[in-house]
């Protein structure tokens, strides 16, 4: 009997406080907005565990089309954890790392809709510049200038 093999990865979701606060910092970034929805329901809630729920989504995804950012704003039922203020060295779900062209010039653009540089840019060997940044509602994010390839 063969093994079924994974297709593609479709998407990372991050539930936020506010979509209208959180797409406009990922739009920034040069995530597109495919489409928002509104997800109630005890069908939804049997996929989550949590039961009756009312959830609204948008779906973002990068400009080479193959990778998507869903971002879940719950109404009910309410939240009942916040992680987003944890340090880089807690368990769990850590950060995306997104590919940019220019670093520097990314960072001054979020740093318009509220993002903040956790440490610093570094620049690791001849290879890549690095940061960690807190964006929209503090989601930790990482970016990634490749050198010497244009």
């Amino acid at each position: 009997m063969s093994k079924s093999k994974l297709i593609r990865m479709d998407n990372v979701g991050i539930v936020v406080q506010s979509l209208d606060n959180v797409i406009p910092f990922f739009t920034e970034l040069g995530l597109k907005l495919e489409g928002r929805a509104s997800i109630e329901g005890e069908w939804a809630g049997r996929v989550t565990g949590l039961g009756d729920q009312h959830v609204e989504i948008a779906m973002m995804v990068t400009p080479d089309g193959h990778s998507r950012l869903e971002l879940s704003q719950f109404l009910s039922p309410a939240i009942v954890s916040d992680h987003r203020t944890a340090p880089v060295n807690t368990l769990g779900y850590l950060r995306m790392m997104f590919a940019v062209e220019d670093i520097d010039e990314v960072v001054s653009r979020l740093s318009k809709h509220g993002a903040q540089l956790v440490g610093e840019i570094v620049q690791y060997e001849n290879s890549y510049r690095l940061c960690y940044i807190r964006g929209a509602e503090g989601i930790l994010i990482g970016l990634a200038e490749q050198l010497g390839k244009k």
